[in-house]
């Protein structure tokens, strides 16, 4: 009686794990993955690495490391930089001058405490012009941004005019020195950070003073695509 009602139970048994086999049933590989089968996540040898000190990502969405603080080197008017960089602006500086040109370094390196200054003294503009306070913080962040989301904090970028307009507008772009540096900027590793059709990704206003350091083969590649830094680094 026993063995006549077992069997119809094992031919049941072995009908599902036959049909679960076919299936493809291999127990934890049932879960869904939400990594597409056919995509590779290692990065290409080539790829550029955000971890490298030169391509290092700061922007509004991406802030950095709270309390770093660069090796810095003193430039010639007394602002500072990160001293792998410094030698390269230096070079960039001589050649500038060289073409009988004036370019002028007006803002470099930035502690926290000073890049926090500078973001609260925005902030208090836009609450004057009627803004809520998170509005007035976010419309702030467009032209000076928050502590943290500086490159400025990173030593690695410089703010450069030309010593007869020092405004810093979008006419900074029509000076002598401004032309000079979109064209030859990159030879020395830097870019224009923050080219006036790209607001929308940078996250921050077109600024034809600010250059950041990114290593020659970088700047190259970057002036050579017409992209930004984030849009380099994501390819």
């Amino acid at each position: 009686m026993f063995r006549s009602r077992l069997l119809p139970c094992l031919l049941v048994l072995a009908a599902v794990s036959a049909t679960l086999y076919l299936l493809g049933f291999q127990g934890e590989a049932s879960v869904p993955s939400d990594r597409p089968p056919d995509q590779s996540f290692a990065p290409a040898a080539d790829a550029p690495r955000e971890t490298d000190w030169q391509l290092v990502l700061v922007n509004p969405w991406t802030p950095m490391e709270e309390g770093y603080v660069p090796e810095l080197t003193r430039l010639s008017n007394g602002l500072s930089l990160d001293s792998r960089c410094a030698p390269a602006l230096n070079d960039m500086l001589e050649a500038c001058q060289a073409a009988g040109l004036s370019p002028v370094v007006c803002s470099a390196y930035r502690t926290w405490e000073k890049q926090e200054s500078l973001f609260s003294a925005q902030v208090n503009k836009c609450l004057a012009r009627g803004y809520a306070q998170e509005d007035a913080q976010r419309e702030a962040a467009r032209s000076v941004a928050a502590p943290g989301t500086s490159e400025h904090q990173l030593g690695l970028a410089a703010d450069i005019v030309d010593q007869s307009y020092q405004s810093l507008d979008q006419h900074q772009a029509e000076t002598p020195v401004q032309q000079w540096l979109m064209a030859h900027s990159w030879e020395y590793g830097f870019i224009l950070r923050y080219p006036p059709e790209k607001s929308e990704t940078t996250g921050v206003i077109y600024e034809p003073w600010h250059y950041r350091y990114v290593g020659r083969e970088a700047a190259e590649a970057i002036t050579r695509q017409g992209v930004c830094l984030e849009e380099y680094l994501a390819q």
